[in-house]
């Protein structure tokens, strides 16, 4: 397992890197919230991600209420074959941000 950690690149733009999951989610979500406090638009790089579970995909999900809360823009970029996979399954590709880089 890969130990997950969000990265900023420049001023819009985070790299998220590593497994995405219900281990490691949590200490995402607060590694991400004063990043989100402080773009104004937000572009997160998936293609750092190795793994993903659906507790991923929540986090996802949390990050894109997250962004509306706080009026921002967010894309996601470069999301994993194996992520898209499962978002597809539960039909949330039709709601996420999803952008290419």
């Amino acid at each position: 397992m890969s130990q997950a950690r969000i990265r900023p690149e420049g001023d819009a733009r985070l790299r998220v890197e590593g497994d995405l999951s219900f281990y490691s989610v949590p200490a995402l979500q607060q590694q991400a919230a004063p990043l989100f406090a402080s773009a104004g638009t937000l572009d997160v790089d998936l293609s750092g991600v190795e793994r993903a579970d659906s507790a991923g995909l929540a986090l996802l999900i949390e990050w894109m209420r997250e962004a509306r809360r706080l009026d921002k823009a967010l894309r996601l970029l470069n999301m994993p074959a194996q992520m898209l996979d499962i978002a597809r399954v539960s039909s949330l590709d039709e709601i996420l941000p999803l952008a290419r880089d």
